[in-house]
């Protein structure tokens, strides 16, 4: 066997073994503040949303796990919900709090001066514990709102006090075999200084807090220009990457299908992450979706989404890292841009439906998702009660 040959051989293993877990708001109506469009068909309940999920696995073999949104995803039976997501082939993932969409809240959750308000909120986070022990998951997934729109409006320093005091009281919440991946956006509801802006302050709460605590990486909560596989590399090595939410922006948190703006930086992200060894399932990395579809339908959206990070993973599976190694200790700078730009202008796409039929998965889910009439049939059944979407 060629060593061309190896390498395309444990790019097909290593794809084979790759997961990507979805959001269940994904599946509901979203929208910008000036308008929410409706879809027919939308899920009423997370049972239908775990049911839509359970679609985009069902085509591309990749997406086994569903991330719930608490208090979104509230439901009287967790058990039943998780026994639901079995049947359908997928399991329960991550669950995400929620400290964005109270009153009680305007002026901050885990940081708030107020101590009434900053216990509710950890309650809050409490409570998403209670849910992870009735499903099984083991990531409790922080995103945190807080900031200020005004110079003076509050004590910067107090604040990440109060931050870290908060994330401390849930981190001693947790079981042994759960984790906090704690989430950072740099500008956003608030504009004067978000309380976690960058990895930076995320790292820092979570070496403050234990090993139980990672980052999690946002591809659209950066600056324009950021170079977010210098962060990749950087958290890979020092062990605290706990997760990925893979969408794409063109100005601010777009929450686009991943790869849309970008398809080159999608591609120099998952080299990074291959070069790191993180795509291993048992990395202890989770490679999350997190895009809400405004104007195109749900599943095809997730659907393509899976299919564009399979894409990049291919490529950056075939970089030739061997001679990349020696261009690289050469100095030879133009040979070793052009051995990754080699690997990017490789077409995937057989060798990915080669992969999908050797597991007796359709060639192009994408193809196969449209003809299954999937989305007629839950149009059709759909009808009445209140489609899930911001809030619900």
């Amino acid at each position: 066997m060629t060593t061309s040959d190896q390498r395309r051989q444990h790019a097909l293993d290593a794809l084979a073994q790759q997961s990507i877990e979805l959001p269940s708001w994904a599946f509901g109506n979203a929208g910008t503040r000036f308008k929410v469009f409706p879809t027919k068909g939308v899920p009423r309940d997370p049972f239908e949303k775990v049911s839509d999920a359970a679609q985009v696995h069902r085509h591309t073999g990749a997406a086994p796990r569903v991330s719930l949104h608490i208090p979104w995803d509230l439901v009287d039976d967790f058990g039943a919900l998780a026994a639901h997501a079995a049947d359908e082939g997928v399991q329960l993932g991550t669950i995400n709090s929620n400290v964005f969409q109270d009153d009680d809240y305007k002026l901050g959750s885990l940081t708030n001066a107020d101590p009434a308000i900053r216990r509710k909120a950890v309650q809050h986070h409490l409570q998403c514990l209670d849910v992870m022990r009735a499903t099984g998951s083991k990531d409790l997934k922080i995103w945190l709102p807080d900031g200020t729109n005004y110079p003076g409006q509050d004590d910067l320093r107090g604040r990440q006090d109060r931050l870290a005091e908060s994330l401390a009281e849930v981190y001693a919440g947790l079981d042994a075999d759960m984790r906090i991946v704690l989430e950072y956006k740099f500008y956003e509801p608030y504009f004067y200084a978000m309380d976690i802006p960058d990895w930076g302050t995320s790292l820092l709460h979570c070496l403050a807090l234990g090993e139980q605590a990672m980052v999690v990486l946002d591809t659209g909560h950066h600056a324009p220009g950021t170079n977010i596989e210098f962060i990749v590399a950087q958290l890979l090595r020092a062990g605290r990457l706990g997760a990925f939410d893979f969408n794409s922006r063109f100005y601010g948190d777009d929450d686009l299908i991943v790869g849309a703006a970008d398809p080159f930086q999608l591609f120099r992200i998952m080299h990074e992450i291959v070069g790191g060894d993180a795509l291993r399932p048992d990395s202890g990395v989770n490679f999350m979706l997190d895009q809400c579809h405004n104007i195109e339908e749900k599943i095809p959206g997730q659907i393509r989404s899976v299919m564009n990070v399979q894409e990049a993973t291919a490529k950056a599976l075939l970089v030739d890292r061997e001679a990349l190694g020696q261009a690289q200790r050469a100095g030879d700078v133009l040979a070793a841009n052009g051995l990754l730009m080699d690997a990017y202008s490789t077409d995937v796409r057989p060798l990915l439906a080669e992969l999908r039929e050797s597991r007796g998965l359709p060639a192009d889910p994408y193809r196969a998702f449209a003809a299954s009439g999937y989305a007629e049939r839950v149009a059709a059944e759909r009808v009445g009660g209140t489609q899930a979407g911001w809030g619900a």
